[in-house]
């Protein structure tokens, strides 16, 4: 498993850069949830970067709710309601929150430790 992420220091390192490091996040995340999940989404971590840029963000809504569907079904949940509300964070603006709990629950996953 790979080494966890600090939320805190992602969200800092989005702010300072100008959301140039979002973009890097975004790409990491999408990877680390295919690989818990153990399947691919047919889609690659650049791939999401550029169609949410290319689509104004819209994509990136789509995104998050996918993301969402994917970590609860690797939890055992498959009916949690985690896709709806990052995507509901992601239409109000809020993606950096949404992405920060994508990456909390990627920590739990990759050290085995239940913390949500």
């Amino acid at each position: 498993m790979k080494q966890p992420r600090s939320v805190g220091l992602c969200i800092v390192l989005s702010i300072v850069t100008c959301s140039i490091y979002l973009w890097y996040w975004i790409y990491c995340v999408h990877n680390d949830v295919q690989e818990v999940c153990g399947r691919p989404m047919g889609t690659s971590g650049g791939m999401v970067v550029v169609l949410t840029i290319i689509t104004c963000g819209f994509y990136g809504i789509y995104w998050n709710y996918k993301m969402g569907r994917f970590l609860d079904q690797a939890k055992g949940q498959p009916n949690g309601y985690s896709g709806l509300v990052y995507m509901v964070l992601s239409i109000f603006g809020l993606d950096i929150i949404s992405l920060a709990l994508m990456q909390s629950e990627l920590n739990c996953f990759e050290t085995g430790v239940d913390d949500l």
